[in-house]
C-alpha cells in the first residue's frame, strides 16, 4: 500500500505539540508510515493523555521544551534537521485564552515565529506544514464557507493569536523562504472542530461529555444550538500529510494556505452531536447549562475546502455518523481497558480510516 507517495518512509519528521490531541494522532500515523519521528512539547497537556496511554515517549525521540524559548528551539531543530516539520504546538482553547490572553498570544504568535526563525537559521532542506485554525478568519457568521483569501482576524484572544500567526508565517515566506538560496518550504493548514478519541481538553464538548459519562454523571453543555462542521481527527491529518507530501514535490505550493474540513452538508448542532454520541454510550445523559453571560464563542463557522480539492486532490472521507462512531468507540475501548496500551487500537482506527479512504477513492491512498 503506497500512502502519500511514500513521502514519509525513512524520513525524519518533527512534530511540535506532539503530546497534544492532534499531535499524538499524527505521531502514530507517521510511525505507521515508516517515519523517524521526533517531538517537541513543553508538557503533557491533559490527564488522561493519548500520548501517555499509547506509550509514545518510548517510540519517538521527544524533546521537552517550550517553543517560546528561541535558543532551545534553534538548537533542537539544528540537531534533528528534519525532512518534514508539522507545527501543532499551541494554546488551543478559546475559553482559556480569555483567562490568560498573554500566554495565548505569546505561545501562538512568538512560538510560531521561533519555529520559523529556527528553520531560517538552520536552512537545511525541510518542508514545514504550519497548523493554525479555522478561527484565524474574521468570522462574521455568514452561512457560506470561508476561503483562503478571506480576511483574517478574531474577536477573542485565541482567534486573534491564530490570525496574527498567519501574518508571521506570510512574512517569513516572502522575506526569507521565497529566496532562491532558501531550502525551506512552508505551507499552512487550517482546520477546526476536530473530534476523536484521546482528546481530554477542558471546555470541549466531546471530552466534557465523555468524562462525565465515564463517571456516571450527566454531561453539561454550554451552547447546544451552536452549529459546527464536525470532523474526525484523521480527516485534517490526512490533509496535513497530503500537503506536506505535495509541498515536497511542488515548490509552487510554498507559502500557500489550505482549509481542511468536512463536506458542506456536514454541519450539525452541538445537541445533534451529543444525541448521536448517545447511540454508542449506554445510559448517557446531558443537560443545557448555557447562560447569558457565557464568553463569546461563534455560533456558526465553516470552511470552503475547494482549494484543497482542486490543487491537492484532497477531500474528506467520513460522514457525520462514521465520525461520531469512531470517536466514541475509541473512548469506550479506553475506559474498558484502562490498564492496557491504547496504541494498537489507535493503529486499528487509522487502518480502518485508510481502508475506507481507499474504497472511496481518496487520492492520497494511490
Amino acid at each position: 500500500m503506497s500512502l502519500f507517495h511514500n513521502a514519509y518512509h525513512n524520513k525524519k519528521v518533527l512534530v511540535t505539540g506532539n503530546t497534544g490531541f492532534k499531535g499524538s494522532w499524527i505521531t502514530v500515523w507517521l510511525l505507521e508510515l515508516g517515519a523517524e519521528v521526533y517531538g517537541i512539547s513543553d508538557q503533557i497537556p491533559t490527564r488522561p493523555s493519548h500520548f501517555e496511554a499509547a506509550h509514545l515517549s518510548k517510540k519517538i525521540e521527544y524533546f521537552e521544551l517550550d517553543i517560546c524559548h528561541l535558543e532551545r528551539v534553534q538548537k533542537t531543530i539544528q540537531k534533528i534537521q528534519p525532512d518534514f516539520l508539522f507545527h501543532l504546538a499551541a494554546q488551543p482553547l478559546v475559553r482559556l485564552s480569555y483567562e490568560d490572553p498573554v500566554t495565548t498570544l505569546n505561545t501562538n504568535i512568538i512560538g510560531t515565529a521561533n519555529i520559523l526563525e529556527a528553520l531560517r537559521v538552520s536552512n537545511h532542506p525541510c518542508n514545514a506544514v504550519m497548523i493554525t485554525s479555522d478561527k484565524c478568519y474574521d468570522n462574521v457568521e455568514w452561512t457560506w464557507g470561508y476561503r483562503e483569501t478571506d480576511a483574517l482576524g478574531g474577536k477573542d484572544p485565541y482567534s486573534a493569536s491564530k490570525g496574527a500567526a498567519e501574518l508571521v508565517i506570510k512574512t517569513y515566506v516572502y522575506s526569507y523562504f521565497s529566496n532562491p538560496q532558501s531550502n525551506i518550504r512552508v505551507a499552512v493548514g487550517r482546520a477546526g472542530n476536530v473530534i476523536g478519541g484521546g482528546d481530554w481538553a477542558q471546555d470541549r464538548v466531546v471530552p466534557d461529555c465523555i468524562t462525565a459519562w465515564s463517571q456516571g454523571d450527566v454531561g453539561e453543555i454550554r451552547n447546544p444550538v451552536s452549529t459546527r462542521p464536525w470532523q474526525h481527527v484523521l480527516e485534517p491529518l490526512s490533509g496535513y500529510l497530503t500537503l506536506g507530501q505535495q509541498l515536497a514535490e511542488n515548490s509552487k505550493l510554498n507559502g500557500a494556505p489550505f482549509n481542511f474540513g468536512p463536506s458542506s452538508n456536514q454541519n450539525f448542532t452541538v445537541a445533534q452531536l451529543i444525541d448521536e454520541m448517545q447511540h454508542y454510550w449506554p445510559n448517557a445523559q446531558w443537560k443545557d447549562v448555557s447562560t447569558p453571560d457565557n464568553v463569546h464563542e461563534a455560533n456558526l463557522l465553516k470552511l470552503c475546502c475547494d482549494k484543497a480539492l482542486h490543487l491537492l486532490n484532497w477531500m474528506p472521507t467520513l460522514d457525520f455518523q462514521e465520525t461520531v462512531r469512531l470517536t466514541v468507540e475509541w473512548y469506550r475501548h479506553y475506559y474498558q481497558h484502562t490498564n492496557h496500551d491504547i496504541f494498537p487500537f489507535t493503529r486499528q482506527q487509522i487502518t480502518e480510516y485508510t481502508e475506507t479512504a481507499i474504497r472511496r477513492g481518496a487520492k492520497w491512498t494511490k
